[in-house]
């Protein structure tokens, strides 16, 4: 979930630090107190676009920083490894505009580009209420939702693999087919790399160890000489005469040894120089054992350097780096053994045959279950629109069929939605109202909350055009998605606010034209007071705050 907001010179905020708390959160205040700032200021570092009509006036560049809580968040753990980041201590990102309209961004401390900050983003925070950053727009992220919600991922991922199967059988059948001659061409030219590579071997399987093991020794030999005579000139030194460091260090332990009978505090010196004594023997007879098989071996040498010459000349006609061979002698095995097979084009047409029933088979089934899914994920969707001022409007999750189907079965997932007058449907994303597609949002979230992974929802607008009952019902619904998500709500309505579970008030500070927004978390007197001013009126008076006390009793 979302821990920590830091913004500075963004907008019309100087600098401004919050801390998250998980559950349901409300902000609210004045028309034009800068509540929607915030939302843009966290758009911003997830990856939205940016211009420096971002930065305060006056100032050189706009910084907004967030910090995560992501263990729980198994797919964001595993982008964080994938891209190499470090997802042990949580994740913090960091992204910054200029005067020149410049960005950077940052993850985890490591420079990030904005389409790493989109892909993070899209698996820890969904903004409803913006067309920009709304998963539900994406048709991928509605066959997601809707897959998720009828436990149909595992179906949905087995028949991908039954269609790649069937692509790949498929693809060497056309080669084999039409290019017999390209293929023995390919064949023998696999075949001579194949050779080349494992001829590079001395007698075993060629391997990356192995080309480190075969520098590491031609480094050895080409440095014997200095080497042994290193060797020699440090045992000469330590160990040879009398006035060598051994004899040395021997007699100043037998002294301070015998001193030490007269002062004790001379006792613990002797010990330390003991154990230098025997460490610095330990090196001695380590340094003996290597002088005694260090030799020349100027015919080693030569076969070590002969050997390492065809490594490189190998690895410049393959265009490849040296360590990179014996991933390609694997590769071009692998690719040997499918021509292989790709030269009998019977068995093959066969095995295509039988790849395309067996993803028929599984993407029809898969079909059957997606077809019962949208049709109840619609009904339950259309039923909870009628609740959000959305009378007669009428959700539909629409299953269009792909022509000979996909990688993800044999149709595509569309959302689709009435107009309030009805008519016919059309797709969520041209739904023109951001407060009318906040709503249809969340009577999707609120449906399909068991299935969601984004842990954050935020959402902006969703009190456009609705009070009353209906707000109560918003309210309602916010603070249930917040029982098992983190939930803030930027919003108008003493409704909604009194449900959640803490509230920030946003407010607009300045004068002579220089204003910035400061935000304030309220305690059960400042809820008090705030939900009073939303509830209305010229003043408030004893009247309105027990009533704002009772929304809050309720709530």
């Amino acid at each position: 979930m979302l821990q920590h907001l830091a913004i500075r010179d963004f907008i019309i905020v100087d600098r401004l630090e919050l801390d998250f708390a998980a559950g349901f959160g409300a902000l609210t205040g004045e028309t034009g107190a800068g509540k929607s700032i915030l939302v843009d200021a966290l758009a911003f570092v997830l990856g939205e676009r940016a211009d420096a009509g971002l930065i305060r006036g006056g100032c050189e560049r706009a910084e907004v920083a967030a910090a995560f809580d992501v263990a729980a968040v198994a797919g964001a753990v595993a982008w964080l490894r994938e891209q190499e980041l470090d997802a042990d201590d949580g994740l913090i990102l960091r992204r910054t505009v200029d005067a020149g309209g410049r960005s950077r961004a940052w993850i985890n401390g490591a420079p990030a580009t904005v389409q790493q900050l989109r892909e993070i983003s899209e698996r820890l925070v969904d903004i409803h209420g913006q067309h920009a950053h709304q998963s539900l727009l994406r048709g991928d992220a509605q066959r997601g939702l809707l897959d998720a919600h009828a436990g149909l991922d595992g179906q949905a991922a087995e028949v991908g693999r039954a269609w790649r199967r069937w692509r790949e059988t498929q693809a060497l059948l056309d080669a084999a087919a039409d290019g017999a001659e390209a293929l023995q061409r390919e064949r023998e030219e696999l075949l001579w790399q194949v050779q080349e590579i494992e001829g590079l071997g001395d007698g075993e399987p060629f391997s990356a160890t192995g080309w480190e093991a075969l520098n590491a020794e031609h480094r050895r030999l080409g440095h014997a000489a200095g080497l042994i005579e290193g060797v020699q000139f440090a045992l000469a030194l330590l160990a040879d005469g009398d006035a060598a460091a051994e004899s040395q260090v021997d007699g100043v332990a037998a002294r301070l040894d015998g001193l030490a009978e007269y002062d004790p505090a001379l006792a613990e010196v002797a010990l330390l120089v003991q154990s230098a004594q025997a460490e610095l023997a330990e090196a001695v007879s380590a340094l003996r054992r290597y002088a005694d098989r260090a030799e020349l071996d100027p015919g080693r040498l030569i076969e070590v350097e002969r050997r390492l010459e065809a490594v490189l000349a190998c690895a410049r006609k393959l265009r490849l780096a040296p360590e990179a061979l014996p991933e390609r002698l694997v590769e071009a095995r692998a690719r040997l053994a499918a021509l292989g097979e790709a030269s009998d084009t019977a068995a093959l047409a066969e095995r295509v045959a039988a790849a395309r029933q067996a993803y028929e088979r599984l993407a029809g089934k898969l079909s059957t279950a997606r077809g019962k899914a949208a049709k109840k994920l619609s009904e339950e969707v259309s039923r909870l629109m009628q609740q959000l001022a959305l009378a007669g409007g009428r959700f539909e999750a629409a299953l269009l069929p792909v022509a000979g189907g996909g990688v993800h079965g044999l149709e595509q997932v569309e959302f689709r939605v009435a107009g309030l007058a009805g008519g016919e449907t059309r797709p969520l994303a041209k739904v023109a109202s951001g407060g009318e597609l906040s709503r249809i949002s969340l009577a999707i979230q609120v449906v399909t909350s068991r299935a969601a992974a984004v842990p954050t929802l935020i959402f902006d607008e969703v009190d456009v055009g609705i009070g009353g009952g209906v707000a109560e019902v918003v309210g309602r619904l916010l603070a249930e998605l917040g029982r098992d998500r983190q939930v803030l709500c930027v919003t108008h309505l003493p409704q909604v606010a009194a449900r959640a579970a803490w509230q920030w008030q946003v407010a607009k500070e300045g004068a002579g034209g220089r204003f910035t927004s400061r935000v304030t978390p309220l305690d059960a007197g400042g809820r008090i007071e705030e939900i009073a001013r939303m509830l209305g009126g010229v003043e408030i008076t004893a009247i309105t705050r027990q009533h704002a006390r009772e929304m809050l009793d309720a709530g």
